[in-house]
């Protein structure tokens, strides 16, 4: 994994929020490995406790259950951090049209709170997750920054929302910011349960289990599947990014392009299932086809994922074969 060789000054001390989550999580124990201190922040709305669990006791590891909606809470752990990793939002596009006041609440507040606690104690760097879901209804392929559309949620509002303010973090108030807008993440400890799982979690458990998964609409939309240490990668590399390269949001995939169902029958023969999806309603709210330039996150940013679709994916049906129990 080719973001183990990069380098912090060794007392270095990292602030994750939604530590708890599928990517924050991630995040934890990475910086772990690596040798840095790392305080979690998560209130667990939707992070779960089993997630980092495993780091409880390892002693760079602090774990405060707070909400990022508590500015007083934001202040206290931001004290003595270096570089904050602001994962903490609520996702999903079909939930956030159902509950648009909450999602302003938590993504767009709580993510401001965080800027500006982090400004208040003089973090050195504000790394935020956005969401390739900015783009809207631009139909250009590859999605470019700079090139967005009309945003179709509630959901890509607040993530616009959040690097409008984080490029103001940085004219007004020189917080160096960068803001990630990820494409369609996949891997270990990605939830495969409720009605807002993420796709390829979801269509792991139910072929397990011989079950029928849903797609919604005809297969034919595409996506820029993006292996969990491709993220891992982009976050550390915007830490050690320059400050001219601040104040600005990235692309951060694989920069490939897999369509839906091609991605479901992958999925069937490396399970070694012959199982015919339902094809159900589009989506309201939902981009059609979305695959990322990176370009200019590898100009500014040094990024460079290191897994490809194929090789991430291999990577996540052994994860989830051991961890949710092949029937075969």
């Amino acid at each position: 994994m080719s973001y183990q060789n990069l380098k912090f000054p060794e007392n270095s001390v990292f602030l994750v929020t939604g530590g708890a989550g599928f990517i924050g999580s991630n995040l934890c124990e990475a910086l772990l490995q690596m040798g840095y201190t790392v305080r979690c922040m998560d209130n667990l709305s939707t992070g779960r406790y089993e997630n980092i669990e495993p780091f409880l006791s390892h002693p760079k590891f602090t774990f405060l259950k707070e909400d990022i909606r508590d500015l007083d809470a934001c202040l206290k752990a931001t004290e003595g951090v270096d570089y904050v990793l602001n994962q903490a939002a609520w996702g999903s596009v079909p939930r956030s049209i159902e509950m648009p006041l909450l999602y302003e609440e938590i993504n767009i507040r709580g993510t401001l709170n965080m800027m500006e606690a982090a400004r208040q104690n003089g973090v050195k760097k504000f790394v935020y997750a956005s969401s390739s879901s900015v783009y809207g209804d631009s139909t250009e392929l590859p999605k470019r920054e700079g090139a967005e559309g009309k945003v179709l949620s509630p959901y890509a509002l607040t993530k616009k929302t959040d690097e409008e303010y984080g490029r103001l973090y940085k004219v007004l108030y020189d917080l160096d910011t960068y803001g990630l807008r990820y494409f369609n993440v996949f891997g270990r400890r990605q939830d495969p349960n409720g009605a807002y799982a993420a796709v390829i979690p979801k269509f792991l458990k139910l072929l397990m289990a011989d079950e029928r998964p849903t797609i919604n609409g005809d297969g034919k939309q595409s996506r820029d599947f993006t292996y969990i240490d491709n993220v891992i990668e982009g976050n550390l590399r915007a830490c050690l990014a320059p400050s001219e390269a601040a104040g600005e949001a990235y692309n951060i995939g694989a920069g490939g392009r897999e369509f839906l169902i091609d991605v479901y029958n992958d999925l069937c023969e490396a399970l070694g299932k012959k199982i015919e999806p339902i094809f159900g309603p589009n989506r309201k709210g939902d981009i059609r086809d979305s695959n990322a330039d990176i370009s200019k996150a590898r100009r500014n940013l040094g990024y460079d994922p290191s897994y490809d679709f194929k090789a991430g994916i291999a990577l996540a049906i052994d994860w989830y074969k051991e961890n949710l129990g092949d029937p075969q």
